[in-house]
């Protein structure tokens, strides 16, 4: 592999500096390119850079990796950095002195990638979870249909739109309102999970149930 090498081909960019002799290395950045975008589909540019400015007598080369992802709102960049000392105490130098310099290289190399694009996923996991977040925050709450009431006992049941039942407590109808609702009244409301399974843990009244005119 070339000093400095590029590939564009199938649209992300990959950059090699200083890398040379080591086979596979493109082929195993594009695998994970490929992993990203199945975890993450909404990735719109991708670029990657593999830099081998350290070469220890000893542990042989080392490698930064930068990973610039272009994703809907904002970019996202990772950067992986080795540490000689960490990785000295972790496996010792005299293990590292028994390996030929390339197939050093080559493990250090695939270590540094697999590190640099686990790091990249754990990013877009949060973003896309910050991401539904907000959209989340911005759907109005879900609406639904009083199905039955026990006064007496102060709890009822709503019908949800997806045809869900959801036990609810008198103390979720919003302003004291359980009083006053008959069923069929259109309610919207808020779920969560309760001793029971699911409950409706707010409810705001939207409309009274209609009247039946009698003949």
């Amino acid at each position: 592999m070339n000093s400095d090498h590029a590939s564009t081909t199938s649209g992300p960019i990959v950059t090699f500096r200083n890398v040379r002799s080591l086979e596979h290395a493109e082929e195993w950045v594009r695998d994970q390119i490929s992993k990203l975008s199945v975890l993450y589909p909404r990735i719109m540019a991708c670029r990657v850079a593999v830099e081998s400015p350290i070469r220890h007598h000893r542990l042989g080369r080392q490698f930064h990796i930068r990973i610039d992802l272009t994703v809907p709102g904002g970019e996202i960049v990772v950067k992986h950095e080795p540490s000689l000392h960490a990785r000295v105490r972790q496996t010792g130098e005299m293990q590292f002195a028994k390996h030929l310099e390339l197939k050093t290289a080559h493990k250090n190399l695939r270590r540094a990638i697999d590190d640099a694009f686990k790091a990249a996923g754990r990013r877009l996991q949060d973003y896309a979870r910050r991401q539904r977040g907000s959209v989340k925050s911005h759907e109005p709450p879900p609406t639904a249909r009083v199905s039955k009431l026990f006064p007496k006992e102060g709890y009822g049941f709503i019908t949800t739109q997806d045809g869900r039942e959801i036990y609810f407590h008198k103390n979720a109808v919003l302003n004291g309102g359980f009083n006053q609702l008959k069923t069929g009244a259109k309610v919207r409301f808020a779920e969560e999970e309760g001793e029971m399974g699911l409950q409706a843990s707010t409810l705001h009244i939207m409309a009274r149930a209609p009247r039946v005119e009698v003949a």
